[in-house]
Protein backbone atom coordinates (compact mmCIF):
# COMPACT_ATOMS: atom_id res chain seq x y z
CA UNK A 1 0.00 0.00 0.00
CA UNK A 2 1.33 3.47 -0.83
CA UNK A 3 2.08 6.03 1.87
CA UNK A 4 -0.62 8.34 0.48
CA UNK A 5 -3.49 6.02 1.46
CA UNK A 6 -2.73 5.84 5.23
CA UNK A 7 -2.16 9.62 5.28
CA UNK A 8 -5.55 10.18 3.62
CA UNK A 9 -7.26 7.83 6.07
CA UNK A 10 -5.65 9.71 8.99
CA UNK A 11 -6.87 13.01 7.55
CA UNK A 12 -10.39 11.69 7.21
CA UNK A 13 -10.49 10.48 10.80
CA UNK A 14 -8.91 13.63 12.18
CA UNK A 15 -11.40 15.80 10.29
CA UNK A 16 -14.34 14.39 12.23
CA UNK A 17 -13.24 16.37 15.27
CA UNK A 18 -11.48 19.25 13.55
CA UNK A 19 -14.58 20.98 12.20
CA UNK A 20 -17.78 21.73 14.20
CA UNK A 21 -21.25 21.18 12.88
CA UNK A 22 -22.97 24.35 11.71
CA UNK A 23 -26.51 25.25 12.60
CA UNK A 24 -29.02 24.41 9.90
CA UNK A 25 -32.46 25.93 9.48
CA UNK A 26 -35.21 23.47 10.29
CA UNK A 27 -37.07 24.33 7.09
CA UNK A 28 -34.04 23.55 4.89
CA UNK A 29 -33.87 20.11 3.24
CA UNK A 30 -32.14 17.57 5.46
CA UNK A 31 -28.71 16.68 4.01
CA UNK A 32 -28.64 12.87 4.00
CA UNK A 33 -25.52 11.06 2.80
CA UNK A 34 -25.89 7.34 2.08
CA UNK A 35 -23.01 5.07 1.21
CA UNK A 36 -24.83 3.21 -1.58
CA UNK A 37 -27.47 4.19 -4.10
CA UNK A 38 -29.93 1.54 -2.93
CA UNK A 39 -30.24 3.44 0.36
CA UNK A 40 -30.11 6.91 -1.19
CA UNK A 41 -33.05 6.12 -3.48
CA UNK A 42 -35.20 5.00 -0.55
CA UNK A 43 -34.25 8.25 1.22
CA UNK A 44 -35.37 10.28 -1.80
CA UNK A 45 -38.69 8.43 -2.02
CA UNK A 46 -39.41 8.68 1.70
CA UNK A 47 -38.06 12.18 2.31
CA UNK A 48 -39.35 13.90 -0.82
CA UNK A 49 -38.81 17.66 -0.67
CA UNK A 50 -37.72 17.39 2.95
CA UNK A 51 -34.34 15.87 2.04
CA UNK A 52 -31.33 16.28 -0.16
CA UNK A 53 -30.31 12.67 -0.81
CA UNK A 54 -26.68 12.04 -1.76
CA UNK A 55 -25.11 8.68 -2.59
CA UNK A 56 -21.41 8.45 -1.82
CA UNK A 57 -20.86 5.60 -4.30
CA UNK A 58 -22.22 5.91 -7.81
CA UNK A 59 -22.93 3.45 -10.65
CA UNK A 60 -20.34 0.75 -11.17
CA UNK A 61 -18.70 1.30 -7.78
CA UNK A 62 -17.97 -1.79 -5.69
CA UNK A 63 -18.71 -1.05 -2.00
CA UNK A 64 -16.62 -4.02 -0.87
CA UNK A 65 -13.48 -2.33 -2.20
CA UNK A 66 -14.40 1.35 -1.87
CA UNK A 67 -11.91 3.54 -0.04
CA UNK A 68 -12.69 7.05 1.14
CA UNK A 69 -11.23 9.91 -0.88
CA UNK A 70 -10.32 13.46 0.06
CA UNK A 71 -13.56 14.65 -1.55
CA UNK A 72 -15.55 12.43 0.82
CA UNK A 73 -14.32 14.51 3.77
CA UNK A 74 -16.45 17.49 2.79
CA UNK A 75 -19.39 15.26 1.82
CA UNK A 76 -19.45 13.71 5.28
CA UNK A 77 -18.79 17.08 6.96
CA UNK A 78 -21.86 18.57 5.30
CA UNK A 79 -24.12 15.66 6.21
CA UNK A 80 -26.79 15.97 8.87
CA UNK A 81 -27.55 12.26 8.66
CA UNK A 82 -25.27 9.44 7.46
CA UNK A 83 -26.77 6.10 6.43
CA UNK A 84 -24.92 2.92 5.54
CA UNK A 85 -25.99 -0.65 4.98
CA UNK A 86 -23.83 -2.46 7.53
CA UNK A 87 -22.77 -6.07 8.01
CA UNK A 88 -19.31 -5.12 6.69
CA UNK A 89 -20.56 -4.24 3.19
CA UNK A 90 -18.63 -0.99 3.41
CA UNK A 91 -15.69 -2.66 5.15
CA UNK A 92 -13.07 -0.19 3.94
CA UNK A 93 -15.14 2.69 5.33
CA UNK A 94 -15.70 1.16 8.76
CA UNK A 95 -13.31 3.33 10.74
CA UNK A 96 -14.40 6.51 8.98
CA UNK A 97 -18.09 5.82 9.63
CA UNK A 98 -17.40 5.03 13.27
CA UNK A 99 -15.59 8.31 13.82
CA UNK A 100 -18.20 10.41 12.03
CA UNK A 101 -20.87 8.80 14.19
CA UNK A 102 -19.37 10.73 17.12
CA UNK A 103 -20.49 14.05 15.60
CA UNK A 104 -23.26 13.23 13.11
CA UNK A 105 -26.29 10.91 13.45
CA UNK A 106 -25.14 7.73 11.70
CA UNK A 107 -27.28 4.62 11.17
CA UNK A 108 -26.54 1.16 9.80
CA UNK A 109 -29.96 0.68 8.23
CA UNK A 110 -29.86 -3.09 7.71
CA UNK A 111 -29.21 -4.06 11.38
CA UNK A 112 -31.59 -1.30 12.50
CA UNK A 113 -34.46 -2.53 10.32
CA UNK A 114 -34.21 -6.23 9.47
CA UNK A 115 -34.68 -8.96 12.12
CA UNK A 116 -31.75 -11.36 12.68
CA UNK A 117 -34.04 -14.27 11.79
CA UNK A 118 -34.22 -12.96 8.20
CA UNK A 119 -30.45 -12.86 7.70
CA UNK A 120 -28.34 -15.35 5.77
CA UNK A 121 -25.20 -16.52 7.56
CA UNK A 122 -22.03 -17.12 5.56
CA UNK A 123 -18.80 -18.86 6.45
CA UNK A 124 -16.32 -16.08 5.76
CA UNK A 125 -15.13 -12.83 7.28
CA UNK A 126 -18.56 -11.28 6.83
CA UNK A 127 -20.52 -13.70 9.00
CA UNK A 128 -23.72 -12.24 7.54
CA UNK A 129 -24.45 -11.83 3.83
CA UNK A 130 -24.88 -8.03 3.48
CA UNK A 131 -26.73 -7.99 0.12
CA UNK A 132 -30.16 -7.61 1.71
CA UNK A 133 -31.59 -5.31 -0.99
CA UNK A 134 -31.87 -8.34 -3.29
CA UNK A 135 -34.99 -9.42 -1.35
CA UNK A 136 -37.47 -6.61 -1.92
CA UNK A 137 -39.61 -7.58 1.06
CA UNK A 138 -36.59 -7.17 3.36
CA UNK A 139 -35.32 -3.93 1.84
CA UNK A 140 -38.77 -2.40 2.24
CA UNK A 141 -38.20 -2.58 6.01
CA UNK A 142 -35.61 0.21 5.88
CA UNK A 143 -38.22 2.75 4.70
CA UNK A 144 -39.92 3.21 8.11
CA UNK A 145 -36.49 3.39 9.79
CA UNK A 146 -35.44 6.18 7.45
CA UNK A 147 -38.78 7.97 7.92
CA UNK A 148 -38.23 7.86 11.67
CA UNK A 149 -34.76 9.42 11.42
CA UNK A 150 -36.04 12.17 9.13
CA UNK A 151 -38.83 12.90 11.63
CA UNK A 152 -36.30 13.18 14.47
CA UNK A 153 -34.16 15.70 12.61
CA UNK A 154 -36.97 17.53 10.80
CA UNK A 155 -40.07 17.23 13.04
CA UNK A 156 -42.09 19.28 10.59
CA UNK A 157 -41.58 16.56 7.98
CA UNK A 158 -42.71 13.68 10.18
CA UNK A 159 -46.21 13.25 8.72
CA UNK A 160 -45.04 13.54 5.12
CA UNK A 161 -42.18 11.11 5.63
CA UNK A 162 -44.49 8.58 7.27
CA UNK A 163 -47.05 8.84 4.44
CA UNK A 164 -44.33 8.62 1.79
CA UNK A 165 -42.83 5.55 3.46
CA UNK A 166 -46.20 3.80 3.53
CA UNK A 167 -46.81 4.55 -0.16
CA UNK A 168 -43.31 3.41 -1.12
CA UNK A 169 -43.63 0.19 0.88
CA UNK A 170 -46.85 -0.54 -1.03
CA UNK A 171 -44.95 -0.14 -4.31
CA UNK A 172 -42.23 -2.48 -3.09
CA UNK A 173 -44.78 -5.07 -2.00
CA UNK A 174 -46.19 -5.06 -5.54
CA UNK A 175 -42.68 -5.29 -7.00
CA UNK A 176 -41.90 -8.22 -4.72
CA UNK A 177 -44.94 -10.13 -6.01
CA UNK A 178 -44.07 -9.29 -9.62
CA UNK A 179 -40.55 -10.67 -9.24
CA UNK A 180 -41.86 -13.88 -7.67
CA UNK A 181 -44.40 -14.41 -10.47
CA UNK A 182 -41.85 -13.66 -13.21
CA UNK A 183 -39.16 -16.00 -11.86
CA UNK A 184 -41.73 -18.76 -11.40
CA UNK A 185 -42.29 -18.73 -15.18
CA UNK A 186 -38.74 -20.03 -15.82
CA UNK A 187 -38.68 -23.79 -16.49
CA UNK A 188 -37.62 -25.41 -13.22
CA UNK A 189 -34.58 -27.23 -14.63
CA UNK A 190 -33.23 -23.92 -15.97
CA UNK A 191 -33.94 -21.92 -12.84
CA UNK A 192 -30.31 -21.35 -11.88
CA UNK A 193 -28.68 -17.93 -11.69
CA UNK A 194 -24.94 -17.98 -12.39
CA UNK A 195 -23.09 -14.75 -11.56
CA UNK A 196 -19.56 -13.60 -10.81
CA UNK A 197 -19.95 -13.35 -7.02
CA UNK A 198 -22.44 -14.33 -4.34
CA UNK A 199 -24.57 -11.17 -4.29
CA UNK A 200 -27.88 -12.87 -5.10
CA UNK A 201 -28.45 -15.28 -2.20
CA UNK A 202 -31.34 -13.25 -0.77
CA UNK A 203 -32.83 -13.00 -4.26
CA UNK A 204 -32.56 -16.75 -4.70
CA UNK A 205 -34.16 -17.53 -1.34
CA UNK A 206 -36.99 -15.04 -1.81
CA UNK A 207 -37.88 -15.95 -5.39
CA UNK A 208 -37.10 -19.66 -5.53
CA UNK A 209 -34.18 -19.65 -7.94
CA UNK A 210 -30.91 -21.49 -7.37
CA UNK A 211 -27.96 -19.13 -7.17
CA UNK A 212 -24.37 -19.99 -8.05
CA UNK A 213 -21.65 -17.37 -7.63
CA UNK A 214 -18.17 -18.11 -8.91
CA UNK A 215 -16.55 -15.95 -6.25
CA UNK A 216 -17.58 -15.60 -2.62
CA UNK A 217 -19.61 -12.88 -0.89
CA UNK A 218 -16.82 -10.32 -1.16
CA UNK A 219 -15.19 -9.30 -4.43
CA UNK A 220 -11.87 -9.12 -2.56
CA UNK A 221 -11.53 -12.87 -3.19
CA UNK A 222 -10.47 -14.18 -6.59
CA UNK A 223 -11.99 -17.16 -8.39
CA UNK A 224 -9.49 -19.93 -9.04
CA UNK A 225 -9.15 -22.31 -11.96
CA UNK A 226 -10.94 -25.03 -9.98
CA UNK A 227 -13.90 -22.70 -9.28
CA UNK A 228 -14.23 -21.88 -12.97
CA UNK A 229 -13.96 -25.51 -14.05
CA UNK A 230 -16.56 -26.60 -11.48
CA UNK A 231 -18.99 -23.90 -12.59
CA UNK A 232 -18.50 -24.83 -16.26
CA UNK A 233 -19.33 -28.44 -15.44
CA UNK A 234 -22.46 -27.35 -13.60
CA UNK A 235 -23.84 -25.23 -16.43
CA UNK A 236 -23.05 -27.96 -18.96
CA UNK A 237 -24.75 -30.68 -16.91
CA UNK A 238 -27.82 -28.51 -16.25
CA UNK A 239 -27.96 -27.23 -19.85
CA UNK A 240 -28.10 -23.68 -18.49
CA UNK A 241 -28.76 -21.29 -21.40
CA UNK A 242 -27.23 -18.13 -19.94
CA UNK A 243 -24.92 -16.70 -17.31
CA UNK A 244 -24.75 -13.09 -16.16
CA UNK A 245 -22.14 -10.38 -15.74
CA UNK A 246 -22.40 -7.69 -13.06
CA UNK A 247 -22.08 -3.93 -13.43
CA UNK A 248 -19.50 -3.63 -10.65
CA UNK A 249 -17.28 -6.60 -11.54
CA UNK A 250 -14.86 -7.30 -14.38
CA UNK A 251 -16.54 -9.84 -16.72
CA UNK A 252 -13.39 -11.92 -17.18
CA UNK A 253 -14.48 -14.58 -14.66
CA UNK A 254 -17.82 -15.13 -16.40
CA UNK A 255 -16.07 -15.24 -19.78
CA UNK A 256 -13.71 -17.90 -18.41
CA UNK A 257 -16.73 -20.05 -17.48
CA UNK A 258 -18.23 -19.59 -20.94
CA UNK A 259 -14.93 -20.63 -22.53
CA UNK A 260 -14.55 -23.64 -20.23
CA UNK A 261 -18.12 -24.76 -20.95
CA UNK A 262 -17.42 -24.46 -24.70
CA UNK A 263 -14.49 -26.84 -24.27
CA UNK A 264 -17.02 -29.35 -22.94
CA UNK A 265 -19.25 -28.82 -25.97
CA UNK A 266 -21.81 -26.61 -24.24
CA UNK A 267 -22.64 -23.19 -25.69
CA UNK A 268 -23.80 -20.62 -23.19
CA UNK A 269 -24.72 -16.96 -23.70
CA UNK A 270 -24.32 -13.88 -21.54
CA UNK A 271 -27.88 -13.20 -20.41
CA UNK A 272 -27.23 -9.55 -19.68
CA UNK A 273 -25.58 -7.27 -17.17
CA UNK A 274 -27.09 -7.32 -13.69
CA UNK A 275 -26.95 -4.66 -11.01
CA UNK A 276 -25.54 -6.27 -7.89
CA UNK A 277 -23.67 -3.91 -5.56
CA UNK A 278 -24.68 -0.67 -7.29
CA UNK A 279 -27.62 0.69 -9.28
CA UNK A 280 -27.52 2.09 -12.80
CA UNK A 281 -26.80 5.62 -13.97
CA UNK A 282 -28.74 8.53 -12.52
CA UNK A 283 -31.60 9.63 -14.76
CA UNK A 284 -32.34 6.09 -15.94
CA UNK A 285 -34.84 3.51 -14.74
CA UNK A 286 -31.96 1.32 -13.55
CA UNK A 287 -30.76 4.24 -11.45
CA UNK A 288 -33.71 3.66 -9.10
CA UNK A 289 -34.05 0.78 -6.66
CA UNK A 290 -37.31 -0.36 -8.24
CA UNK A 291 -35.69 -0.17 -11.67
CA UNK A 292 -32.62 -2.08 -10.51
CA UNK A 293 -34.75 -5.02 -9.40
CA UNK A 294 -37.08 -4.71 -12.40
CA UNK A 295 -34.29 -4.75 -14.99
CA UNK A 296 -32.43 -7.57 -13.24
CA UNK A 297 -35.56 -9.68 -13.16
CA UNK A 298 -36.41 -9.07 -16.81
CA UNK A 299 -32.89 -10.08 -17.86
CA UNK A 300 -32.92 -13.20 -15.70
CA UNK A 301 -36.44 -14.28 -16.64
CA UNK A 302 -36.07 -13.81 -20.39
CA UNK A 303 -32.54 -15.24 -20.65
CA UNK A 304 -33.50 -18.40 -18.75
CA UNK A 305 -36.64 -19.12 -20.76
CA UNK A 306 -39.40 -17.45 -18.75
CA UNK A 307 -41.87 -14.64 -19.42
CA UNK A 308 -41.99 -11.53 -17.21
CA UNK A 309 -45.38 -10.95 -15.60
CA UNK A 310 -47.38 -7.77 -16.34
CA UNK A 311 -46.38 -4.92 -14.05
CA UNK A 312 -48.86 -4.25 -11.22
CA UNK A 313 -51.01 -1.15 -11.49
CA UNK A 314 -49.42 0.38 -8.40
CA UNK A 315 -46.15 0.63 -10.35
CA UNK A 316 -47.72 2.35 -13.37
CA UNK A 317 -46.64 5.85 -12.27
CA UNK A 318 -43.05 4.64 -11.82
CA UNK A 319 -43.13 2.96 -15.25
CA UNK A 320 -44.53 6.08 -16.92
CA UNK A 321 -41.95 8.33 -15.26
CA UNK A 322 -39.09 6.21 -16.59
CA UNK A 323 -40.58 5.29 -19.95
CA UNK A 324 -40.78 1.61 -19.09
CA UNK A 325 -43.02 -0.34 -21.46
CA UNK A 326 -43.77 -4.03 -21.17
Amino acid sequence: MSLARPLLASALLASTTALPLTAVAQDAPLNVVSTIGMIADVVANVGGECVESIALMGPGIDPHLYQATARDVQTFQDAELILYSGYSLEGQLGDVLERFSERTPTVAVSPASIPPSDLISVEDIYGIDPHLWMDVSLWAKIAPTIAGKIAELRPGCADAAKANAEAYVSQLAALDGWVEESIASIPEEQRILVTAHDAFNYYGRAYDIEVAGIQGISTESEAGIADIREMAETVAERDVPAVFIESTINPRTIQAVIDAAAEQGHTIEIGGELYSDAMGAAGTAGGTYIGMIYENTRHITEALGGTPAPLPEVLSDWAETWGVTE
